[in-house]
């Protein structure tokens, strides 16, 4: 939508007070991130009252899935905007016609893009949807089915993106594991995998989010590749057997650790990343425990915890809500806590060490402020490098940089530039 609107002549402003015109992008995939677009909503209405001229759109998952309640909700939103039209924005904005889409709408080369993240790295989006039945996720009821992109397209935005100084991309879909097999290609994220490396001045191709039944050995295999970064965000959601068959997810503890097993042997240096969901109607406290179990096992490089939201027209959402917010909570921050310590002693492990650190950020205020990245840290979710010049590191600092790493916290690192 950025691009669209750059490309007819709007200019951006970060300040919504200093807007002619606040669009809201919005979330409905669970409960807090609706109460979070609902704040946002009501956010921007207040600036409108106090401009009467300002123009208020709501875009995004929670229009395309409860467009009507918030039109009775909201009557001074003065555009609404599903995921099937974002294509559109331009024309909604102007209260010009336009033809609806049928489906969500899905990139492509002729999509103009304006980069909103730091010039080293970006998001490269493969696809849209998801084929997957998970009795928690509302994800196909809002997207519909999976639908890949073309590899020519991605690697053309990809040439795009590298030719604007993009060092790392971060291929991001609701599965990224499962590209092509909308159209029956089982290795087509190989393909796209091995045509990315060939796009000069990409250093480094991130995946993001994987189904677990969908890491395959050829997958492990191609990761080897030096431009591929051993890290693997798989979101198995709890170890119980029995929970996760009412997950209508089929991959429990016993499995998982023997995959993580198998991913750590293919990749020695393999970083994982996983998300649990606590609180899932059944889950007792034998459940719970079998959970916090898995995790100290597991060791897993970075973990996240959502409590769950029951969504209508999931398949779990006839099994209720049965365990209190308090008590999700509550299981949430045990789960972290025991994160915690993991975390902190696999920090340890890269003290002394000399890494390859990308550049997110970096200040003129003399040798602080510069923040970076190793492989094994994704943007916005993971830890970072807190980097100090060394005394060798005369001249502007490069958008990738050799960092000996001085000392190491829970989540973040810290170091010193040397050439």
């Amino acid at each position: 939508m950025l691009g669209y609107l750059s490309r007819a002549g709007y200019a951006i402003s970060p300040q919504p007070e200093e807007a002619d015109i606040i669009v809201l992008n919005t979330c409905g995939f669970i409960r807090p991130a609706r109460d979070e677009a609902g704040e946002g909503i009501e956010s921007a209405l207040a600036l409108k009252k106090k401009r009467q001229d300002r123009i208020v759109a709501v875009t995004g998952c929670f229009v395309e899935r409860y467009r009507p309640d918030l039109e009775r909700k909201y009557p001074g939103v003065d555009v609404w905007l599903g995921v099937r039209d974002f294509d559109h924005i331009v024309e909604a904005l102007e209260r010009r016609p336009y033809e609806r889409g049928l489906e969500t709408y899905l990139l492509g080369r002729e999509t103009p893009r304006l980069l909103s993240t730091p010039s080293t790295w970006a998001y490269l989006k493969v696809s849209e949807g998801c084929s997957h039945e998970c009795a928690f996720c509302a994800i196909p009821l809002i997207k519909g089915a999976y639908r890949s992109r073309s590899i020519p397209s991605i690697v053309a935005e990809a040439g795009e993106l590298a030719g604007r100084g993009v060092k790392e991309l971060n291929l991001i879909s609701q599965d990224t594991t499962y590209f092509g097999r909308d159209k029956g290609r089982e290795d087509e994220l190989i393909r796209l995998l091995r045509r990315l490396i060939d796009v000069r001045g990409i250093c480094w191709i991130r995946l993001l989010y994987g189904y677990p039944e969908e890491i395959t050995p050829a997958l492990l295999e191609v990761m080897r590749e030096d431009k591929i970064c051993s890290y693997l965000d798989v979101p198995f959601q709890h170890a119980d057997r029995r929970l996760l068959n009412s997950m209508n997810r089929s991959m429990d503890g016993t499995r998982a650790l023997r995959l993580i097993e198998t991913i750590r042997k293919a990749l020695p240096d393999a970083a994982i990343r996983t998300s649990l969901i606590v609180g899932f109607p059944g889950e007792g406290r034998e459940e719970f425990l079998r959970l916090k179990r898995f995790v100290r096992e597991a060791r897993f490089d970075h973990l996240g915890v959502f409590t769950y939201s029951p969504e209508e027209g999931t398949g779990a959402f006839e099994l209720g809500d049965p365990v209190p917010e308090s008590e999700k909570a509550r299981r949430r921050d045990e789960i972290m806590a025991l994160q915690v310590e993991i975390a902190a002693s696999v920090q340890q492990q890269y003290l002394k060490r000399r890494l390859d650190v990308l550049i997110d950020s970096s200040s003129s205020a003399g040798n602080k402020g510069i923040v970076g990245r190793a492989r094994f840290q994704a943007p916005e979710v993971d830890g970072v490098v807190l980097i100090v010049r060394g005394d060798s590191a005369a001249g502007p600092i490069r958008p990738i940089e050799k960092v000996e790493i001085i000392s190491a916290g829970v989540y973040d690192l810290c170091g010193i530039v040397v050439r």
